[in-house]
């Protein structure tokens, strides 16, 4: 597939708003999502409990974590989407290793899961070395993403910080966005990655409107640490007054590494921090 710029900056930004999120802050339902990664060792000693206690804090929709051979934690998709819904929760994507040579079987995974979007969750390190290699690895997320877009589904990618580190004086995040196809691909800003790399969300938002379907909501302390939300750095406020230019349509709670709470601490106190101080318009 021939790389092509596919942004029509003036057609989506005249159309930013059309992407209303149902998580917006005008919405009286305060819903809430978490990726599964970080109770990923609660996941894997104790499925059904686990998932339990995330529907208990309130939480709404879930991006899984753990996906290998054609399972879900161990399960079928449809097993595991199952499980989720029958706690009331909705499954709503996946970060999952894609290649060439898994692709296929993936996307056919997600799609029998009933995923919205399939996220890459990093690049092979051979992609991230040089502009030519992001630009390939443009190409590989739009090849996923026509695929993913014939099942009924949508194609993203997940930013550490690397990916905002120049190389020839270009952000290779840019790239990235700059030579994906907006029908086939769309991102998941990490907040806490992006602001280590240097960067506010915000700019993002109104350099790329209608390009950031997904949000990990995630803090970060001052040496750069992952904190639970409220105990780190990030002003959520202004990121989410401009969801609608961003034309995010679910957001996941996110801690890689929780230290000053157990996990179910950190997700419940992360909840209620964003209801009751972002979320409260």
């Amino acid at each position: 597939m021939k790389r092509r710029n596919f942004i029509k900056r003036t057609a989506i930004a005249s159309t930013a708003f059309a992407f209303i999120p149902s998580v917006a802050c005008s919405s009286p339902v305060k819903k809430t999502g978490l990726i599964l990664y970080t109770v990923r060792d609660d996941m894997n000693a104790n499925l059904e409990g686990t998932l339990d206690k995330i529907a208990e804090i309130g939480y709404n929709w879930l991006e899984a974590a753990n996906y290998a051979n054609g399972q879900f934690y161990n399960m079928k998709p449809s097993k595991f989407r199952q499980e989720i819904e029958s706690r009331g929760m909705t499954l709503i994507s996946s970060h999952n290793r894609l290649s060439t040579e898994n692709v296929d079987e993936v996307v056919n995974a997600a799609a029998e899961a009933g995923l919205k979007y399939l996220v890459m969750p990093s690049l092979p390190h051979s992609w991230m070395e040089s502009l030519d290699g992001y630009k390939e690895a443009a190409d590989f997320l739009n090849m996923a993403g026509e695929k993913c877009k014939s099942m009924g589904m949508k194609a993203g990618f997940h930013n550490h910080s690397i990916e905002f580190k120049p190389i020839d004086g270009q952000i290779p995040y840019d790239i990235l966005v700059e030579n994906t196809d907006p029908d086939f691909v769309t991102f998941e800003l990490d907040l806490a990655w992006i602001t280590a790399g240097g960067h506010k969300p915000e700019d993002y938002f109104s350099k790329y409107p209608g390009r950031f379907e997904l949000l990990h909501i995630k803090d970060i302390s001052e040496d750069q640490k992952d904190a639970t939300l409220g105990e780190g750095t990030i002003d959520f406020v202004p990121i989410f007054d401009m969801v609608s230019t961003a034309g995010m349509n679910y957001f996941f709670i996110e801690q890689d590494n929780c230290k000053s709470h157990t996990p179910f601490e950190s997700i419940e106190i992360s909840r209620n921090y964003l209801l009751d101080n972002v979320l409260t318009k």
